[in-house]
């Protein structure tokens, strides 16, 4: 994909607002995903994933002049970067405090990029060699499409189990269900993850 988004991005630096608003909009489910982990564990979701994206749409609609890369991976960092800022205007907003608070930022982007890293491993063997671990890391993108297809029971055990490192009877008392019910709807979960990622790669 990382060529194909090159060539859109020379396209959107060429003042085509179309291809850019297509571009953005293929990373919705990646940053909805990356939104909620953070959601989930800073306000118990009492906010919506999906608002979080649009008002990092807007940013990355107004900022676009300034970003300076020209692959997939750079645009990607970027985006994070952006939701990170969104997220804590959001936060402090939530909070009642007014400065911006920049600690919090870095802070949400760093968490960003270790929840974008364990999307890429959630189907990784824990006995790979770390250069297996460096290409799996790459699959972000196609986990979360894969993710995001999963009925929603499926995408929140996973999501708690693997992004926020919940243990069993943690999942189990976050979405109300035994522990019992809540290892094999992890386990049916992971088996339809792994099918709907073998359909996913190239």
């Amino acid at each position: 994909m990382d060529g194909n988004v090159a060539l859109l991005l020379t396209q959107a630096r060429a003042g085509n607002n179309a291809v850019l608003g297509q571009l953005l909009e293929s990373y919705h489910n990646y940053l909805r995903l990356l939104a909620r982990i953070e959601i989930g564990r800073r306000l118990q979701g009492k906010i919506d994933a999906s608002d979080i994206v649009q008002e990092t749409f807007l940013d990355a609609h107004r900022n676009f002049p300034n970003f300076r890369g020209e692959v997939e991976a750079q645009f990607v960092h970027w985006l994070r970067t952006i939701l990170a800022g969104t997220l804590a205007n959001v936060m402090r907003r939530y909070l009642g405090t007014q400065a911006r608070d920049l600690n919090l930022e870095q802070q949400l982007a760093a968490e960003l990029d270790q929840s974008s890293c364990a999307l890429g491993q959630i189907l990784v063997d824990p006995h790979s060699s770390p250069s297996q671990l460096a290409i799996r890391g790459e699959q972000a993108l196609w986990v979360t499409a894969a993710l995001s297809r999963l009925p929603e029971d499926y995408q929140t055990v996973l999501i708690l189990r693997h992004l926020e490192g919940l243990t069993f009877p943690q999942v189990a008392q976050r979405m109300e269900r035994s522990v019992d019910s809540v290892e094999k709807l992890w386990l049916r979960g992971l088996t339809r993850l792994k099918k709907e990622v073998s359909g996913e790669q190239p």
